[in-house]
Parts: structure tokens; C-alpha cells; sequence
């Protein structure tokens, strides 16, 4: 079968199509015939090496990129109860969706209720859950609560914001440009700022009136975290999911100290999705909101399985306003 991968850890030009024998379940294992699966910067990660000494998300070479899909059921492995060929499902947390079919733990899989397209499914997987997470169980937001999320307009910042504000926060991101503005407050940001044309800093101290954020969501890194330390309330938090714009070297103790005893952490989805009963809670309830007309996905762009390094590229040049899919063919 067809899949896409790396040889050697390296830039989106690493990526190539591989032929690869179509694998078999072993016990508790379904695998799926592939319809779509999910861009994610956690692949980036994957592909230059970034997570080359992760125990969480290990990366043996060669390997198959891709971190969440969606299809049909095609072979049940033994001991697998609840499903049955032809089974609609989706997944995330598992490598290997880059390809025409994947082994799946089917502790892992969720099952895709008719009103849900198999797009739409894929999408609600890695960044549906990590905005769920993010929302209800890194900081549970309540009312009154005020985030600071970045890249409002990306695949995960537009269901942030629509899950934030579902919670009665306000919410305050920033973006690259007025059209990304446009983007963010239309899924309901209460304030959007300009990070090339205004320190992002001083406006949410300007919009909290010198108060601070409550939690900061930061999956950009590098360009941002420090400033967003600074962002908070007293004893307020920082939750950095993210590097897009390259790894952090280190946060000083003292620096949290300093920005008035703040909390920071640094989580895997992995360890938000541990369970059976976690992973289809938080898939079941973003279904239901999506089918019952609550939770609006972006899929921006899809592309064909071969053109995986011009999605690569697209993401790590921020040039998103959604949802990179790649569609299986096969």
C-alpha cells in the first residue's frame, strides 16, 4: 500500500512515498481503510526530530507520518468487540495515518455518527480534542474567566474560541492579519490583536485593565511564551501546547515568581486522552455539538496523499485559516 513517511529526520523535503505491505491487527487492533488524515504540526515535530527522544511519542525510522484519521473498518483483529467491518470511525494519538489503511488500538477508536462527515470527523480527532482539553481540563473555564489563545484562526484557535465562549469566557487571541481577525472573531473572539502591528502584551493588559489573563493557551513557542507569562494574572496559567515558531530553550523559576507566582506546564494530548472512557467522552461531545449546530470546523485545504509536503510546508509557514486534510485514495 501507498503511504507517505521519512527516512531521515528532516524539512518537508524528508517526506516521500513509500510502498509498504499492508499490515495486519494483531490482538485488540482494528485496521482501517483509510478516507482522510489530519495535518498537524505534532508531524512536523515527528519529521525534523524535534520528539526524537520522546517516550510519549516515539519515532523509530523509517517511519510512517500521521497522527489521526478517519474511514471504515476493514479488519478486526482477535479480541475485538464493538466493531464491525465496515464501521464508520475516526482516531487520533496513533502514527501511521499518512497511508491507504492503519492499525489502530481499538481502545483508541471512536465511532462516527451518520451526521458527521468523515472530514469533519478527522478534524474534531488531534484538534478538536486538544481545543476540549485545553477548555475543560487544563484550566476548566467557567464564566467569567478571560483567555489569551494565539493563532486564533488556525484549526485548533477557531473550536478554542467557539469552546471558550460556550464556557461564558472571553476570549482574546492573536492573529497574523485583518482577514485572520475577520476569521477569529467570526467563530466569536470578543478581541482579536495584530501581533506584527502591536506588542500583544500591552493590549491584554490594556483589555484586562492591568489585571491579566487568567490562562494563556500558547501553542507558537519560541516568539511568544515569555510575554505570555507576563500576560497573567496573579497566580494565573500558562499552558504551552505548542512550538510553531521553534522550541523553547527553558523558562527560569524565577521568572514565574516574577510575573506574580504563575503557574506554567507544558502537556501531551497523550496524557489528556489516556482512557477509553476519555477519548470517546470528548469525541461524543464534540460530535454532538458539531451535529446539533454549535460547533462550526474549517476544513481549509485538502490534498492528495503525494502532496503531503505542500501541506508541510503550508503549516509551518502559518498559512492556515483551518483544517489541513490529506485525502486517501486507494
Amino acid at each position: 500500500m501507498k503511504t507517505v513517511g521519512v527516512r531521515a529526520f528532516g524539512g518537508a523535503d524528508a517526506l516521500e512515498m513509500m510502498d509498504i505491505e499492508i499490515p495486519e491487527p494483531g490482538e485488540g487492533e482494528v485496521r482501517v481503510k483509510l478516507a482522510y488524515a489530519g495535518i498537524n504540526f505534532i508531524d512536523v515535530y515527528m519529521r525534523s526530530g524535534i520528539y526524537a527522544k520522546s517516550d510519549t511519542y516515539k519515532t523509530p525510522l523509517p517511519m510512517v507520518l500521521g497522527m489521526e484519521g478517519a474511514g471504515t473498518v476493514e479488519k478486526l483483529g482477535p479480541g475485538v468487540a464493538g466493531f464491525e467491518v465496515g464501521d464508520r470511525v475516526a482516531y487520533c494519538i496513533c502514527r501511521g495515518s499518512y497511508a491507504e489503511a492503519a492499525v489502530v488500538p481499538a481502545m483508541r477508536l471512536v465511532p462516527v455518527p451518520d451526521d458527521v462527515p468523515l472530514d469533519v470527523a478527522t478534524a474534531l480527532q488531534l484538534q478538536g480534542c486538544t481545543a476540549h482539553y485545553l477548555t475543560h481540563s487544563a484550566f476548566e473555564l467557567k464564566s467569567g474567566d478571560i483567555c489569551l489563545a494565539h493563532a486564533g484562526a488556525g484549526g485548533v484557535g477557531q473550536l478554542l474560541i467557539q469552546l471558550a465562549k460556550a464556557r461564558g469566557a472571553t476570549v482574546i487571541v492573536t492573529v497574523g492579519s485583518e482577514e485572520k481577525a475577520e476569521i477569529a472573531r467570526g467563530r466569536g473572539a470578543d478581541h482579536a490583536i495584530l501581533y506584527r502591528d502591536e506588542d500583544f502584551r500591552e493590549r491584554v493588559m490594556e483589555i484586562t485593565g492591568g489585571r491579566g489573563v487568567d490562562v494563556v493557551y500558547d501553542s507558537v513557542g519560541a516568539d511568544t511564551v515569555h510575554r505570555s507569562i507576563r500576560s497573567l494574572r496573579r497566580r494565573g496559567l500558562c499552558v504551552m501546547f505548542g512550538t510553531s515558531s521553534g522550541v523553547v530553550d527553558g523558562i527560569e523559576p524565577l521568572e514565574l515568581a516574577e510575573a506574580g507566582s504563575v503557574y506554567f506546564t507544558r502537556p501531551h494530548l497523550a496524557d489528556y486522552m489516556a482512557s477509553r472512557e476519555e477519548i470517546r467522552g470528548r469525541a461524543e461531545i464534540l460530535f454532538g455539538a458539531y451535529a446539533e449546530g454549535r460547533l462550526e470546523v474549517t476544513i481549509d485545504r485538502v490534498f492528495p496523499l503525494g502532496e503531503a509536503r505542500a501541506a508541510h510546508e503550508l503549516i509551518e509557514g502559518r498559512g492556515t485559516r483551518g483544517k489541513l486534510l490529506l485525502e486517501i485514495s486507494g
